[in-house]
């Protein structure tokens, strides 16, 4: 069946559907990293956006039950250069086809994908629909119109759990524990803190401060998520009442909002970081990093620069425009990174993080 999508700006791309057909429409987005397409659909960090991938061949070894980072599907839309139907992997349980299908996803394939990512490069991340019921620009058009914007859009409230869980509750012992408030929480960082020896409480976006210290847990997890940081206030004004409480850990929308709580701003990039091959320098140490990233915000360090009353350093920096990626607040034992120490998919890099934050956390309670 024949698809299109159609970019705010009027720009068209035709080719094929595949996964269901119909229509969507969202932000549309490109990822640059080789392989891991079903994580990248299952990240929630990913609603309400179309992603595009500039690798060229996607489909190829199918899909599974462990390489998911939610319960379903996330991404808006999907559109690929070329969609192979016939998958091989010892690990494969059913083609990518069948997966988009079960979760009611339109695709579009054999379109020129690396113009369309030159096109975001140039002109900015914009609104686009896809379509297999027409390709009448005006009728499109206006769909466009009437969809909201990503700016100033609050995206967590649709992501993140209703009911508070504890993810790990068969551990048979711990040596530390913490709340993750879920802001759209990727199943790869619940792994991670797993692994590093926690036992971890997931609570709702929206829990209060004094529910969250109530649970008594050794640190608080600030979780990544889709959006606009700024549009999250109760996240915001939460996260005031907590820091300086108990250590605090923040990845990816987590960190913006520990910056927008102390009083700084966040921005919209023109076309985000979504990938995982972006360089990231240590600034504590000198090295660089491969990261896997997903935000179309970054932190305003300017802004952080003008907060009275709160010590801060910034230790990572992005090489490739040099944006924020991470900063640690010794006066309150918090620190945040804007990429994704857990990859899925990506490279392990920056794992080490999880072992700074346990680093962190027992000297609070050391000198306490």
């Amino acid at each position: 069946m024949k698809a299109v999508l159609l970019l705010e700006d009027g720009t068209m791309f035709k080719g094929k559907n595949f996964g269901v057909s119909g229509e969507a429409a969202g932000e549309v987005v490109f990822n640059t990293s080789m392989c891991g397409y079903q994580e990248i659909l299952t990240d929630p960090s990913y609603y309400g956006q179309i992603v595009t991938m500039t690798y060229t061949q996607i489909g190829n070894y199918g899909v599974n039950n462990d390489d998911i980072e939610s319960k379903k599907v996330q991404t808006s839309g999907f559109a690929v250069r070329e969609y192979l139907d016939y998958f091989s992997s010892w690990r494969a349980k059913s083609s990518l086809q069948d997966y988009l299908k079960k979760y009611s996803i339109v695709g579009i394939s054999e379109i020129d994908t690396r113009m369309l990512t030159r096109h975001i490069r140039i002109k900015g991340a914009m609104k686009g629909i896809i379509s297999t019921e027409t390709d009448n620009t005006k009728k499109l058009m206006s769909k466009l119109k009437n969809h909201p914007d990503m700016a100033g859009r609050d995206l967590v409230k649709y992501v993140t759990s209703k009911d508070c869980y504890i993810y790990n509750e068969k551990k048979c012992s711990s040596k530390y524990s913490i709340v993750a408030v879920d802001y759209g929480i990727k199943f790869g960082i619940l792994k991670c803190f797993d692994t590093a020896g926690f036992k971890i409480i997931v609570v709702p976006a929206k829990t209060p401060p004094d529910e969250i210290l109530k649970l008594e847990t050794d640190g608080i997890l600030l979780s990544n998520g889709p959006g606009d940081p700024a549009a999250v206030g109760y996240a915001i004004n939460n996260i005031k009442a907590l820091l300086g409480k108990k250590p605090v850990f923040g990845i990816c929308i987590g960190h913006q909002l520990i910056a927008l709580a102390l009083g700084a701003q966040t921005y919209k990039l023109k076309f985000g970081h979504h990938g995982g091959n972006h360089p990231v320098k240590n600034l504590l140490n000198g090295k660089v990093e491969i990261t896997t990233q997903n935000h179309g915000f970054a932190v305003d360090f300017n802004s952080l620069k003008k907060i009275k009353g709160s010590s801060f350093e910034l230790t990572h920096i992005n090489l490739n425009d040099n944006t924020v990626e991470g900063i640690q607040y010794p006066d309150i034992s918090a620190l945040s990174v804007q990429y994704h120490p857990e990859a899925g998919p990506g490279p392990y890099d920056s794992k080490y993080i999880f072992n700074n934050f346990i680093e962190y956390l027992e000297k609070f309670y050391r000198n306490k």
